[in-house]
């Protein structure tokens, strides 16, 4: 998955804070950190499972299509493969041609199912991540958190507010 410009800007603010954090220790012994699973508000909440419903459906007639290029692809290069023996050099090279222009005619509408599924993912998610940003500012500000993080390398569950992150936006759906 491509990395969004918000998320580095996300990492680089969140190493930022962490070194200002870290020179000047009474500071931070009196901050109120707290941090979130991105990776389980995109899988986990119920906009993400309404978002993965709505891009099935929406890509499933290209799946079915490629899916059956592929089949059809199978089907040629096994009969040519099993007749190449007894048939005449002309009908060879022409069969052979088909082959690879199906080959390549499923190439490129893989890659291009590939890249517009890839596109829609990128939207639902950013999407998902604006309302999740609000929710965490809201949050930050009544409960008093001064930072936020998120994707960290290990954390503590004390200060993990995935959970409280997903309830509510499920609820805010």
């Amino acid at each position: 998955m491509l990395k969004t410009a918000p998320a580095t800007l996300t990492k680089c603010c969140a190493v930022l804070a962490l070194g200002l954090l870290s020179l000047a220790p009474a500071y931070a012994q009196s901050s109120k950190i707290a941090w979130l699973s991105s990776e389980r508000i995109y899988n986990e909440s119920k906009l993400a499972k309404v978002a993965g419903d709505k891009l099935a459906e929406e890509f499933s007639r290209r799946e079915k299509a490629v899916q059956d290029l592929a089949v059809r692809m199978k089907t040629v290069s096994e009969k040519l493969e099993k007749d190449n023996a007894t048939l005449a050099e002309a009908e060879r090279v022409k069969r052979q041609k088909e082959y690879f222009e199906l080959e390549k005619e499923f190439q490129r509408r893989q890659r291009e199912f590939r890249e517009d599924l890839n596109q829609r993912t990128n939207e639902e998610r950013a999407a998902i991540a604006e309302k999740a940003t609000r929710i965490i500012k809201q949050l930050a500000l009544t409960e008093g958190f001064d930072i936020v993080l998120q994707d960290a390398v290990w954390a503590s569950p004390r200060i993990d507010i995935t959970d409280k992150v997903l309830s509510a936006l499920d609820k805010d759906k």
